[in-house]
């Protein structure tokens, strides 16, 4: 995604306020947005604009913001101390089978947390008139994007590895372009061989 069109999607005021702090968000850490879905108020440290994660493979992880992301931030949130950073739109049922856990819930407005399925329609859904192909773009989209602009702004291999949480080169590969100085000789995990 061209970062010109990503920074008109992200200052489109016509969006609301929850939806461009998360694609803020999104890209300014290159998480994945489940990492960030699943992020309550206490996992935030707006001090060192950082937040606590669950990595992929059930790791304790911190991802960093900039400052875009450290000026909205406030701003959602409105005082809360404690739920889901991202809350849907309305209350969560209280009992059924549909109703989440405690956990996901506000405990203030009694709304839930904002699901992976409908962050995704909304972006897809808006950031459709800046794609070329009408279709919307992903989250995970966001991600490779974030990752490609740090490489083209110059970061080292080492800096977008660390910024994407990959363990494995060949992982990072997928999402930039890659070049001599990220061969398996390059990455720890692969010269050390099998176990």
């Amino acid at each position: 995604m061209p970062r010109a069109r990503l920074e008109t999607l992200f200052t489109d005021t016509s969006h609301v306020l929850r939806e461009r702090v998360l694609w803020r968000l999104l890209y300014d850490t290159a998480a994945r947005a489940v990492e960030i879905l699943t992020l309550n108020v206490e996992d935030l440290d707006p001090e060192f604009r950082r937040a606590r994660v669950v990595s992929k493979g059930g790791a304790i992880e911190y991802v960093h913001w900039a400052t875009p992301t450290a000026r909205l931030l406030p701003r959602l949130l409105a005082g809360r101390t404690a739920g889901p950073v991202f809350l849907a739109d309305r209350r969560a049922p209280a009992s059924g089978r549909r109703a989440p856990a405690a956990a996901d819930i506000d405990p203030i407005t009694g709304r839930g947390r904002l699901s992976y399925p409908r962050a995704e329609y909304l972006f897809k859904t808006a950031s459709a008139k800046l794609d070329p192909h009408r279709r919307g773009w992903t989250l995970h989209q966001l991600r490779h994007s974030a990752l490609q602009h740090l490489a083209q702004a110059g970061r080292t291999v080492p800096e977008l590895q660390a910024k994407s949480r990959h363990q494995h080169l060949a992982s990072l590969g997928r999402y930039v372009r890659l070049g001599e100085e990220t061969s398996a000789e390059a990455d720890p995990i692969q010269r050390r061989g099998p176990r």
